[in-house]
This record gives C-alpha cells, sequence and structure tokens, in this order.
C-alpha cells in the first residue's frame, strides 16, 4: 500500500487502564470506495517495536468489475506485510514474484535497498466482485540491514503455527508468542500475532516484548475495567503483564518487539535511519532507476 497524508483524529476512548500508554484513533481515507484506517505513524507515536506503518483496509464489497489497483511504487529500508481476513490479493513485485495472499497467509516484502510493487485484484476475482479486509504493516529494518537485497517471502496458513483452546484461537504471523514460534524470518526482535477471541474469554498477554500494541478488528475488548470498541490501536507500557476479556466475540491483532535502534525518517513509501537515502531514493524512483515489475506499463509517480 502506498502512503497518504491525513491528519491524526483526536482519542475515542477515556484512558484509565493504567498499563495503557497510548490510545490510537486511526485517521480514515477513502480510495475510491475502498476505506483504509492508518493508526501508525502517529504523531504521538511513530513506532511499535519495529512497525512503523498500519493499515486497515476495509472491510469492503467491491462489485462485479472493481476491486482494489494500486499500481506499482517504491520502498526502501522496511519489509512490508500484508496479512488478509477476507479476500484475495495478487501480489507483483520487481523481483519477478507473482502471489496471491489469501486469508490467514503472510507476505513479507523486505525492501531493503529498493523495490518496486503492485497490489491488485485478479481477473477471476474482480469479474465475480467479492470482499476485502486485512491488514498491512511496516517493519522498519535495522540500520544494518537497510541496504540489504530486496526479498520476497510467502507463507501459506498451514505453515503459520495455531492453537485453539477455551475459546480463543492465535496464529502467531511472526515471532514467538503462547508456546509457538513463526518461521517467517525477521531482521528485529518481532511479534505479530492474529487472535480470536470468544465473548467471555480472556487472552494473557506477557511482557515478553518491551514495545507492545493491540489493534481491535472487531468486538468489544476489556482491559481492567475499560471497555475499547473496534479501530482502536492500543500501546502498552513495557514490563505489565495484560489480560483481554473479550466482551463480545473479538478479534485482535498483537504487534511489536524490541525498540529501535534509532530514529527513522519516513516520507511517501520510504523509510530510513538518514534523511539524505529518502532523498536519494526519490531521485531514484523519478528517473527511472528502481527495476520494474514484469507486466507492468503503470506505476505511482512520486508525489510532488
Amino acid at each position: 500500500m502506498s502512503f497518504f497524508p491525513a491528519k491524526d483524529p483526536e482519542p475515542g476512548d477515556a484512558l484509565a487502564c493504567a498499563g495503557i500508554d497510548l490510545i490510537i484513533l486511526p485517521r480514515t481515507s477513502d480510495l475510491g470506495g475502498f476505506e483504509v484506517r492508518r493508526a501508525l505513524p502517529n504523531a504521538r507515536r511513530r513506532m511499535v517495536g519495529p512497525f512503523i506503518f498500519l493499515d486497515e483496509m476495509g472491510p469492503a464489497e467491491f462489485r462485479s468489475g472493481a476491486g482494489l489497483d494500486v499500481r506499482p511504487h517504491p520502498h526502501i529500508g522496511l519489509a512490508t506485510v500484508t496479512y488478509l481476513f477476507d479476500g484475495e490479493i495478487m501480489h507483483r513485485d520487481s523481483l519477478g514474484s507473482v502471489v496471491p495472499i489469501r486469508p490467514g497467509e503472510v507476505n513479507w516484502m523486505t525492501a531493503g535497498r529498493g523495490i518496486a510493487h503492485s497490489e491488485r485484484t485478479g481477473g477471476e476475482r474482480r469479474a465475480a466482485g467479492g470482499a476485502l479486509h486485512g491488514l498491512q504493516c511496516w517493519v522498519a529494518l535495522p540500520q544494518a540491514s537497510e541496504e540489504m537485497p530486496p526479498a520476497f517471502s510467502h507463507i501459506d496458513a498451514s505453515d503459520l503455527p495455531t492453537a485453539d483452546a477455551e475459546g480463543k484461537a492465535v496464529r502467531v504471523v511472526a515471532g514467538r508468542a503462547y508456546g509457538l514460534s513463526s518461521p517467517v524470518r525477521t531482521e528485529w526482535d518481532t511479534i505479530f500475532v492474529d487472535a480470536q477471541l470468544k465473548a467471555a474469554s480472556t487472552l494473557p498477554l506477557d511482557a515478553d516484548y518491551e514495545e507492545r500494541a493491540v489493534y481491535i478488528v472487531s468486538g468489544e475488548i476489556d482491559i481492567a475495567g475499560d471497555r475499547f470498541q473496534p479501530g482502536r490501536l492500543l500501546v502498552f507500557k513495557p514490563g505489565d503483564r495484560i489480560a483481554i476479556r473479550a466482551l463480545t466475540d473479538a478479534r485482535i491483532a498483537i504487534l511489536g518487539g524490541a525498540p529501535m535502534d534509532g530514529p527513522r525518517h519516513i516520507w511517501w513509501n520510504f523509510v530510513s535511519s538518514r534523511k539524505d537515502r529518502i532523498d536519494q531514493a526519490k531521485e531514484e524512483w523519478k528517473t527511472g532507476r528502481f527495476d520494474s515489475v514484469p507486466g507492468e506499463t503503470e506505476f505511482i509517480p512520486l508525489p510532488d
């Protein structure tokens, strides 16, 4: 997904829980009948662990003949993480990858020194129409890996570890949690968990990772007596063990990791620890020095 500018709305919940450091209400943009809510970056919180960007895409219902059309665009200094709850996206990149992503799978595209990709609704699904709902995140790369060669990894849902008991179903997309370890390779200490909770169930969140947050995808949850509705990013203080109780059937994403090794600059789709590197990437995209996406002739031009 490509970056869009928007102002941060005011938080929608009173903060009473001592374990919560910040509540972020995402800013929303309508991309032609397709709503996107952006929780990170935020004016009051740039990153949670390595996560520097968090979008919720949809839920949307495309009519027959319509769909997602994100033209080829560039990235540096980050990895994009695409995880769907519903629908399908066709990923193409300048490495030659052509992979559909479906619910429960993960696309982990490491930009490193530079990559371009497109995200579209495939032909058959476009003809039929259908739903689309999911998360797309960017994780910053450590300074030592910012200029690594670009790479792409797709992990099937069946290869991601899961656990299901007492009204709680978790899938560990990245990192280690609940006795499970994801096969996804990360360049930094990272946690990303998809959790579905039945009403009245409680999910513990230990302090194994210093920086942790929960994004509420659906349903309503309770933390220490405070109620939180969908579309909130709850950023927790380090060191506290948290109990997340579902007041209704709910779905949440847990994300975070170790604090990054220094601040990051972000401009459009570029992330770097160095401003001059972002300036270089601007010039490279403007002058056509990024590798192109095979089979694609369109592209998103550099913003003014």
